[in-house]
């Protein structure tokens, strides 16, 4: 069978064949324990050392602010949790469309050890309003957890403006810059954040490798437990291979940005919805907002998203986040924004990468409109 065209980007990237490149010796000649003393150690040791400041510098930190991680869901965990165990109590505030791996550490915080929760609305483009964070804090805040970019709608959120309200109030303030990081830019010291959550696999290096920023002098309380690693912070020898593709992939992100990247896939993604809204009823999601240059998410009238996909299977996409795929069920980000749940069943996400091409977007165009005609005449 054909390989389909590949829209799913925002639930994961392929590995970038420098990345593969790099990391390789490390799988085959270079597979010292960096903790070891010897030659072989102190090659991977350096190896990391490298890997550390090119993530660094994709975000605009220092490389001792670097914590590597399994995944964004362990960056993010540790980032909520580690700020809850070292503070033992207090007030968290989130918003209603974040990923699972922060809704779903906040509820266990408060189910469990009795930690206060605000969770957020958004409005209908699917923002959050940086005045209700405002109105939300009490005294006995302690963090504020927050996306930069949603991963379903690509709806970029007013970090900035956040990271100035907890900067004035005392409260930490943790970014989820999974789908972000690559696609615009991201820089720790402008958001003003004190966390920031880094995916490997959004950023084409492999599945299984993410970081976490964490500003010098905030206290995390550790998951893992064991040898005194990655400051203090996460036990567990480190993936050497996988780090230097996160270090790679990192490099080559920011080198991608610096010569406009970001404007390739707008103009492609503009491309593709204007196609799509010429032959059918679409609605754009968060069409008045700032959006992630590579994301087009969208509803068609009368259809389900999940129909609309079968019937085109020329395409790779999602009907949302790569966590409800294949459910039909309303996702519950576009619940959060105001919309009923049989318009929410009509979404589907379309997202870009390094790898796609004008040919790829008209033929994918092309491809859909004739499945929503096959499967809503009245769409003609």
């Amino acid at each position: 069978m054909e390989r389909p065209i590949y829209l799913d980007y925002n639930a994961t990237t392929p590995v970038d064949p420098a990345v593969v490149e790099a990391m390789l010796p490390y799988l085959t000649d270079h597979y010292g324990n960096p903790h070891s003393t010897h030659r072989l150690g102190a090659v991977a040791a350096a190896a990391v050392a490298t890997a550390r400041e090119q993530v660094a510098g994709l975000i605009g930190a220092s490389a001792g602010e670097i914590v590597f991680t399994s995944c964004a869901s362990e960056s993010i965990n540790l980032a909520v949790k580690g700020v809850a165990f070292a503070r033992r109590k207090g007030h968290i505030i989130t918003s209603a469309i974040e990923h699972p791996a922060t809704l779903e550490a906040c509820r266990y915080l408060e189910r469990h050890f009795g930690f206060a929760l605000t969770v957020l609305p958004a409005d209908e483009q699917g923002r959050i309003d940086p005045d209700a964070v405002r109105r939300a804090l009490r005294p006995d805040t302690i963090l504020i957890t927050l996306l930069h970019a949603q991963n379903e709608t690509g709806v970029i959120q007013p970090v900035d403006e956040v990271g100035r309200i907890a900067r004035e109030a005392g409260v930490l303030f943790h970014v989820d810059a999974a789908q972000s990081c690559g696609k615009i830019p991201v820089d720790v010291r402008a958001i003003g954040c004190d966390l920031l959550t880094v995916a490997g696999h959004k950023l084409y290096a492999p599945k299984g490798v993410g970081a976490l920023y964490v500003r010098s002098g905030v206290v995390l309380h550790p998951l893992i437990h064991g040898a005194d690693y990655e400051g203090g912070r996460r036990a567990g020898t480190e993936n050497v291979p996988y780090l230097v593709a996160l270090g790679r992939a990192a490099e080559i992100a920011e080198a991608k940005l610096a010569i406009g990247e970001g404007r390739r896939l707008a103009e492609l993604r503009d491309r593709l919805q204007q196609r799509l809204a010429a032959a059918l009823p679409i609605r754009v999601t968060g069409l008045g907002a700032p959006r992630l240059p590579n994301t087009l998410h969208l509803l068609v009238e009368g259809l389900v998203g999940n129909d609309l996909l079968d019937a085109a299977p020329e395409v790779a996409a999602s009907t949302g986040s790569a966590c409800h795929a294949g459910v039909s069920e309303p996702s519950a980000v576009l619940l959060a924004m105001g919309l009923a749940p049989e318009e929410a069943l009509g979404s589907v996400r379309l997202s870009l990468g390094r790898y796609t091409t004008a040919e790829e977007v008209d033929a994918a165009a092309d491809a859909l409109i004739a499945a929503a005609r096959r499967l809503r005449p009245a769409a003609r």
